[in-house]
């Protein structure tokens, strides 16, 4: 997988805390961090001051990932669904600009191809398929949802080209919505 840097980024800042309610041995992270398990133990609240956030269960941007946007989150497993094992997390940088991916049929992109440039609630009743082994994204950040109408598990895509499902975290090839990330706030 190649993954391209994005030029126009900004900074964000999320705070990680032990226990609920913001309470407890805290962590701020403005950057990503591939192995949070150093700083705390257990997760179960976090607070996004600024920016978007991905964080993920297992470190080095493996397992389950949340999507987080600026908010306080006091209770994770309440608001998020997510235990308390967070390992890892990225910062999603601001993006300015089109959006465009394209998504194929087989692994190495190959196959019959579709392109994207802008969100998509239902996947199978837009482009009369779901299953994609092979992306290329090309401008912009997407979030992949396994269900229609950006619900089920999520994946963070951003530019580069992902040659097999797997290669953006996926556990099969079943796509059912799509999202262009554009709230920064």
């Amino acid at each position: 997988m190649v993954i391209e840097s994005d030029a126009n980024t900004t900074m964000g800042k999320i705070i990680f805390y032990e226990d609920r309610n913001f309470q407890g041995r805290s962590h701020e992270c403005s950057s990503d961090c591939a192995d949070l398990h150093t700083y705390f133990n257990r997760c179960n609240s976090i607070r996004v001051e600024s920016g978007c956030f991905m964080v993920y269960e297992r470190p080095n941007y493996m397992g389950n990932q949340y999507y987080l946007r600026r908010g306080e989150y006091s209770d994770n497993q309440r608001m998020i669904g997510i235990n308390d094992c967070v390992r890892s997390c990225r910062m999603i940088p601001q993006h300015q600009g089109s959006y465009r991916m394209r998504l194929y049929e087989r692994a190495d992109m190959t196959g019959q191809m579709h392109e994207l440039v802008d969100d998509c609630p239902n996947v199978q009743d837009q482009l009369s398929m779901s299953d994609f082994n092979s992306c290329n994204v090309m401008d912009g950040h997407w979030l992949l949802y396994d269900q229609p109408n950006y619900k089920g598990r999520v994946y963070y895509l951003r530019p580069g080209e992902y040659r097999r499902y797997s290669d953006w975290g996926g556990i099969s090839p079943r796509i059912g919505s799509i999202r262009r990330i554009t709230d920064f706030n």
